[in-house]
C-alpha cells in the first residue's frame, strides 16, 4: 500500500495558501539565468580585470566582449534563453565604449554604477507613494502574478519597508564602486563588482522571504465564508 503524498509544506504556497510553489532556491536561480547564468554574467568581468592587471585596457575590452559574444553565440547555438546573456552583453559593451573612448579603465565599470544609483532611486519612489517595488516583484516571483498583499495593511507596511532596506542596500553598495571609481582604484574596483554584485542580491532576497512569510503566517485567518 503506497503511503499518501505528503502535503506542501506551507512555506512554500502562495500567501493565500492555494497552490504549492516551487523552492524558493529555484525561483531565484530562474530569475538570474540558474548558475550557468551567474557564472556566465561574471565571466566578462573576471576576463576584463584580469586582461587589464597583466596587459592593458584595449586586449582587457577585446576579450571581455569576446568572451561575452562567445557566451551569446552558445547560447543561440543550444536554443537556450538568451535574454541574460543579451542584458550581460549591453552592459559589457556600453562599459567598453565608454572606457574606449576615455581611455580609462575605471570607465568600464560606469554603466553598472549609474544603473544600480538609478535602481535605489525607483525604489525609494516605489516605497513614497505606495507602491513598493518589492511587493510587485513578490506578485510576480512568488504569487503567481496575484497582488492581493495591497488589500492587507500589514503587508503593505511590510513591502514598503523591504523595499526602502533594498534601497539603502544598493546605495551602500554602490556607493562603495563609486568611491573607487573616483579615486581611480580599477582593480579595486573590478574585484568590488564581482563581490557586491549578485551576493547582496541574493541575501536580500532570502531575507525577504523569510520576513514575508513571518507576516503572513502571522496573520489571522479570514473569516470563513457560509455557502448561501
Amino acid at each position: 500500500m503506497t503511503s499518501p503524498p505528503r502535503a506542501a509544506d506551507e512555506s512554500t504556497r502562495d500567501p493565500d495558501g492555494e497552490e504549492p510553489l516551487p523552492p524558493f532556491g529555484e525561483m531565484v536561480s530562474q530569475q538570474l539565468g540558474g548558475w550557468r547564468g551567474l557564472v556566465e554574467s561574471s565571466v566578462p568581468v573576471v576576463v576584463f580585470v584580469v586582461v587589464n592587471i597583466i596587459w592593458e585596457l584595449n586586449p582587457a575590452l577585446i576579450a571581455s566582449v569576446g568572451v561575452a559574444l562567445v557566451i551569446g553565440a552558445v547560447r543561440l547555438a543550444q536554443k537556450r534563453p538568451v535574454r541574460h546573456a543579451v542584458n550581460g552583453l549591453f552592459g559589457i559593451g556600453l562599459g567598453a565604449i565608454i572606457a574606449w573612448r576615455t581611455g580609462e579603465a575605471r570607465d568600464f565599470y560606469l554603466p553598472g554604477i549609474i544603473q544600480s544609483y538609478v535602481f535605489a532611486l525607483a525604489l525609494l519612489i516605489s516605497a513614497a507613494v505606495r507602491q513598493p517595488l518589492v511587493g510587485w516583484g513578490w506578485s510576480v516571483i512568488m504569487a503567481g502574478g496575484k497582488s492581493d498583499w495591497r488589500q492587507d495593511r500589514r503587508l503593505m507596511r511590510t513591502f514598503i519597508w523591504l523595499t526602502v532596506v533594498w534601497a539603502v542596500v544598493w546605495i551602500l553598495k554602490v556607493s562603495a564602486q563609486a568611491w573607487l571609481w573616483w579615486d581611480k582604484q580599477d582593480d579595486l574596483l573590478g574585484i568590488a563588482r564581482l563581490v557586491l554584485g549578485t551576493p547582496p542580491y541574493v541575501l536580500l532576497a532570502l531575507f525577504t522571504v523569510a520576513v514575508v512569510r513571518r507576516v503572513t503566517r502571522d496573520r489571522p485567518p479570514a473569516p470563513a465564508v457560509e455557502n448561501a
